[in-house]
């Protein structure tokens, strides 16, 4: 027993990968919307304004 709470329920995962050889983030949010970046930034505004810039009616892919 590691004395932490048992988890709550589902968490949101969001993750952020850089292509190597490049200045391009890629990143998946918890929905399964993909989007490319080269501004960290950017990035997390575009994750954490869910589901503003990527709502369950529009395509995946690449949002940039």
């Amino acid at each position: 027993m590691t004395g932490l709470p048992p988890a709550a329920g589902p968490r949101e995962i969001y993750r952020i990968d850089w292509l190597p050889g490049t200045d391009v983030l890629h990143g998946t949010c918890h929905c399964g919307r993909e989007h490319t970046a080269q501004d960290p930034v950017e990035m997390w505004e575009w994750m954490l304004a869910h589901p503003q810039g990527h709502a369950t009616g529009e395509p995946r892919g690449n949002g940039s």
